[in-house]
């Protein structure tokens, strides 16, 4: 679980017209030497990454601004929603539509509300040029909620082109995630337009919303599908400790807040009623010490070799990513990369072209690339 050679490096102005801005050059991990390039800089507090088929990159910032970042220069897309930036909420993730060459839709979660109370939201709009014209709400949260705190707020879509969406518990009231007919603190699967697909576990009961997936988690921030037999892992934040490694069955119940592995802020007690209970899933990890995980990607490409099949976790209080190789459903191995190199990772994502890119979560935060070296 140890990496080798990683400094906490201070990343040098940039000027976009220079190019990628290389800073690490060589960095030594455990099985692969790897060079971190920084792609562009000035995003405030980005939060979600899409790529656009033509190498440009679509990112969030959760002040409510989405940038269209091409060769290191940024430029507003405009047609954008109301949104409600108030501490952890605003303008969320981002994620291009399956069909996206031919449709050319652009799906964005957000905060909607006001002081007085935000929902999780699901809105699309077609990009065109720098724009998003006929922008459209798809879902939105049952109840709203006090701002600030817990949105969730992942997008991942499945092979048969419905989406799954991470709603957090809201923070205030946490038993809210085992409540089946209140949206918070629950994995939703719906179809493009936001309706509910047929085959959603709890379709046709009146005792539970139609929508949800899974149930009884805190705060999913990190999602990924392998590919192979679809399988869903997501990462989600515990209050002390309890930071955990799912991987997602329909219809189950995670826990949250009667089963968890955390400890009470102020007392250090056990959080909840125990670590684990017959009825709920247990985690396939918990990440220890705290990572404050955020972003989650699968390395499925040959560009890293040596971790293909690997998760890679990123971390907000951590500033690193976690490497976890999973071997018959067990974590067999961790490894730390980044740590301190580049500030609070909100984003991981492997890229079309097989290389790993980062978002930086600070008020002049970066979009990052990782490569190999050879």
């Amino acid at each position: 679980m140890m990496a080798f050679g990683v400094l906490a490096l201070g990343a040098p102005s940039w000027l976009a017209a220079a190019g990628p801005n290389v800073v690490a050059d060589s960095v030594r991990t455990q099985y692969q030497q790897i060079r971190v390039v920084q792609l562009a800089d000035g995003l405030e507090r980005p939060w979600g990454l899409a790529f656009l088929p033509d190498g440009g990159f679509l990112v969030t910032e959760r002040p409510g601004r989405l940038q269209l970042v091409r060769d290191g220069r940024k430029t507003e897309v405009t047609g954008l929603p109301g949104i409600s930036a108030i501490r952890q909420g605003g303008l969320l993730d981002v994620s291009l539509h399956p069909g996206f060459a031919e449709n050319r839709l652009v799906y964005l979660t957000y905060s909607k509300g006001d002081a007085d109370g935000t929902a999780t939201t699901l809105g699309r709009g077609r990009l065109e040029g720098n724009r998003l014209v006929d922008f459209e709400e798809v879902f939105s949260q049952d109840r709203l909620s006090g701002p600030g705190r817990h949105y969730g707020s992942r997008i991942a879509w499945l092979s048969d082109g419905t989406l799954l969406l991470s709603i957090g518990d809201r923070g205030s009231d946490p038993p809210r995630a085992q409540d089946p007919l209140d949206h918070a603190g629950k994995l939703l699967r719906l179809n493009a337009d936001g309706t509910v697909p047929a085959d959603n576990p709890f379709v046709g009961r009146d005792d539970t919303h139609p929508e949800i997936w899974s149930l009884g988690h805190r705060n999913i921030q990190g999602m990924v599908i392998d590919p192979a037999g679809e399988v869903v892992w997501v990462t989600e934040h515990g209050p002390r400790g309890g930071d955990e490694l799912n991987r997602i069955e329909p219809g189950k119940n995670y826990g949250w807040p009667v089963v968890s592995k955390a400890r009470e802020y102020r007392t250090e007690a056990q959080y909840g009623e125990a670590r684990s209970r017959p009825g709920y899933v247990d985690p396939v990890y918990e990440f220890l010490p705290t990572l404050a995980p955020s972003g989650l990607a699968l390395v499925t490409a040959d560009k890293f070799p040596a971790w293909r099949g690997n998760l890679l976790a990123g971390g907000l209080a951590a500033e690193r990513i976690r490497r976890v190789v999973i071997e018959n459903g067990e974590v067999v191995h961790e490894e730390e990369l980044l740590l301190g190199l580049v500030g609070r990772i909100r984003d991981v994502r492997e890229g079309p072209d097989g290389l790993v890119y980062v978002l930086t979560d600070m008020a002049d935060g970066g979009l990052y690339r990782i490569e190999p070296v050879d």
